[in-house]
């Protein structure tokens, strides 16, 4: 095979391994829409997709030679024929998700188990056969090669590496580029105009070679390999394939668990997750082309020498997610603590991105076949192991200990395969895993140890995240996965007061979207009306005692009702009708998957179940000023009447809209109309009696939203989710 042969192939799997990486990232998104924000979503995305690229890669292997003998064609045009399925997906897959959510709708609350088994199987479902079809592109490829190079032993690793370098390319260009420019539906057409790409190219090689496959490879000359023999193997088969299950299943899980355990420091931006692929895929690619340089100079490293590597890079993330040390570099430049967390787990991505592709290299020895089994195998671990990290690990036993479990595999296989070691070599690794696993154990400060150390905490975890209820008295914070999501404070009293009071009728009933610390659904309960309080997170509610000390009085209610969902889930499955409805979309305002919760279509959703007279009330905590517009466009965008007040501790804006005019009220006309339990509700955490001089610091700071944002552009929809993708404009590239 020519160099410029060996060029465009590189091409084509860079440009699937692209396109592929825009996929998951995308579906990921838009499957939060229809199934909900929740971490079981990502688990099964990520689980299905390697599902698909097991199944695909076995079958493929197993049919590519019947396929090419029984109609007498190139492999290639197979190869051509799964990248015009794939670019298909692109349409298919978004609108699979939208039936899908439609159909779960009547599948009671989000964390009942008939749910969360039916969204993963319907969402399972959605994505799974253009997964199996990216599976099948590594076989069907090697069967090309095996076409045009027949003594050709290392083409898995050849094509890894160039579909690895394209998912690192399109999980970092899908974050900062296409979608702040161009939305989810044209990201996912650029995302399809590649595979259409690759397939009109396949077309072209397919054309070009018009005699039958199985004559050409009967017919091949045998000349010497391009690459040199690929060195024998002392482990034996089994072993080498559990190898290969394991370090897949490992490695998955701890991305999982790096995800949350990360999040004090990286945010949850949407940056953050990519900056993770992007840092795990760097270092497997850096991996994968250390070892094709190592069977260039015929000094590829055995199993023993890797994982004597490995055992200790495992617990790297560990170590270096110490706060201490953390908080020590964060002094020395801003962004220096992220940087330090992303190398942590590079060590290891690098050493697997070596295994990986050298195990099957070695097991299948350029067969199409042989190689999809045997990565089948790896990818089946990488299927089980997110779903195990999210269900059981994370749940039970948390983000550190969770990390030193995974690592124990890795333990076991250098005890192993150590005996090939030099002796001197193995006792100096051996000492370095022994020093590191004990660190790990007993001595790092992670987010949930710091904070334990200010007094009195209390640690919920479930298969959502990681939440962490703090502090004494009044001074009381919530964390949720180490990010503080909000504090007793006044502001979310009057989220309740502000828009009940300015109601133009008598309100009988009002939806909260988003519990946090349970205070606004307490605030709307002195109303002695019907309550209803939707939180995603189940320890969210569960921490309610925590915060307040009549939470049992509260909960006892039976005019208060909280239920465990998405806020636009339930909206969608219910038919009930409310006076009032309070969203406050937990901070920042530019975390991940926060505009579901901003945008036109949420707004669209909520005027379905407002009565006439209601009034929908949008916290905006503050931030950048363009992000703050598009909050604000997209409210009056979307209500004919909308009016804005600043928060009462001069943060942040507290905005009603409706259908129907809001009209001004005095502090006097106001104070008059709340009830006195409502009165007293209000004034409990401040030190002022006077309720009309009270209510005026808000109620004297109204003005026209139209001042906010002159600019029509400026907007957030499902689409174009201003407020989390906003790198190109804060960068001033564009």
């Amino acid at each position: 095979m020519s160099l410029l042969q060996r060029k465009l192939l590189f091409l084509l799997f860079f440009l699937s391994g692209f396109s592929s990486l825009v996929y998951q990232v995308v579906w990921t998104r838009i499957a939060f829409a229809s199934f909900g924000i929740i971490a079981p979503v990502l688990s099964v995305v990520i689980s299905v997709f390697m599902l698909g690229l097991s199944l695909g890669a076995w079958l493929g292997g197993r049919l590519i030679d019947a396929l090419t003998t029984k109609t007498r064609s190139s492999a290639i045009v197979f190869y051509m024929l799964t990248e015009l399925v794939i670019g298909i997906g692109a349409v298919a897959v978004p609108m699979l998700f939208a039936v899908s959510g439609e159909v779960l709708l009547s599948a009671g609350q989000m964390n009942s188990f008939r749910y969360l088994s039916l969204s993963a199987l319907l969402l399972g479902l959605s994505i799974l056969p253009w997964c199996v079809c990216m599976g099948a592109t590594f076989p069907f490829m090697m069967a090309y090669v095996r076409e045009q190079d027949p003594q050709n032993t290392e083409s898995f690793s050849f094509l890894y590496l160039a579909n690895v370098l394209g998912a690192m390319s399109g999980t970092l260009v899908t974050a900062l580029v296409l979608v702040e420019f161009f939305g989810f539906k044209q990201t996912l057409c650029i995302a399809a105009a590649g595979n259409f790409t690759i397939a009109v190219i396949s077309g072209f090689l397919a054309r070009k070679q018009r005699e039958p496959a199985a004559l050409n490879l009967a017919e091949a000359k045998v000349s010497s390999p391009r690459w040199p023999t690929l060195s024998p193997d002392t482990l034996r088969r089994p072993f080498r394939k559990w190898i290969l299950f394991s370090t897949g299943f490992t490695a998955m899980a701890m991305e999982v668990v790096w995800t949350r355990a990360f999040t004090p420091v990286l945010k949850t931006q949407v940056y953050s997750f990519a900056l993770i692929i992007f840092a795990y895929l760097g270092a497997t690619f850096c991996g994968s082309l250390l070892y094709r340089r190592g069977l260039r100079t015929n000094s590829v490293w055995n199993v023993a020498k890797l994982m004597s590597v490995a055992v200790v890079a495992t617990f790297l993330p560990i170590l270096f997610n110490d706060l201490r040390f953390l908080g020590v570099a964060a002094k020395f430049s801003a962004y220096l603590d992220v940087a330090v967390l992303l190398s942590s787990i590079t060590p290891l991505c690098a050493v697997l991105g070596y295994l990986t592709p050298s195990l099957i290299d070695k097991d299948a020895l350029g067969d199409p076949a042989d190689a999809g089994n045997a990565y089948a195998l790896n990818v089946l671990g990488c299927i089980l192991g997110p779903l195990f990290a999210s269900y059981v690990l994370l749940p039970w036993v948390g983000e550190r200990y969770g990390l030193v479990l995974l690592s124990l595999p890795f333990l076991g296989f250098y005890f192993f395969t150590s005996r090939s070691l030099p002796s001197w070599y193995r006792t100096m690794s051996g000492a370095t895993a022994g020093i590191v696993l004990a660190w790990s154990l007993f001595c790092p400060v992670d987010f949930a140890s710091w904070i334990s150390r200010g007094g009195a905490t209390e640690i919920r975890r479930d298969y959502a995240a990681s939440v962490i209820s703090a502090g004494k008295d009044l001074d009381k914070h919530l964390f949720v996965n180490g990010i503080g999501v909000t504090c007793l404070t006044p502001e979310t009293k009057f989220m309740a007061h502000l828009p009940l009071a300015l109601h133009a009728g008598k309100p009988e009933s009002v939806l909260i979207i988003c519990f946090g610390m349970g205070t606004t659904y307490r605030s709307a309960l002195s109303w002695d009306i019907d309550t209803t309080a939707v939180e995603l997170v189940p320890s969210v509610k569960n921490a309610f005692g925590f915060y307040h000390r009549d939470a049992a009085r509260v909960l006892n209610n039976p005019k208060g009702r909280i239920v465990i969902d998405d806020g636009r889930r339930f909206l969608k499955r219910t038919s009930a009708m409310f006076d009032v409805v309070v969203t406050d979309p937990p901070p920042p305002t530019e975390a991940a998957g926060s505009s579901l919760l901003y945008s036109e279509e949420f707004y669209e959703l909520v005027k379905q179940h407002l009565k006439p007279n209601g009034i929908i009330q949008v916290w905006f905590p503050g931030g950048e000023l363009m992000t703050g517009q598009a909050v604000f466009r997209s409210l009056e965008n979307s209500f004919t009447h909308v009016c804005c007040f600043r928060g009462i501790q001069g943060v942040g804006f507290h905005m009603l809209a409706s259908m129907q005019p809001i009209a001004p009220r005095t502090p006097e006309q106001v104070a008059s109309a709340m009830p006195a339990a409502a009165t007293s509700d209000l004034l409990e955490w401040t030190q002022s009696a006077d309720l009309p001089a009270y209510l005026g610091r808000v109620l004297l700071s109204r003005f026209p939203i139209q001042l906010l944002n002159r600019d029509p552009e400026i907007r957030i929809t499902d689409d174009q989710p201003y407020n989390e993708y906003f790198f190109l404009r804060r960068s001033r590239l564009f």
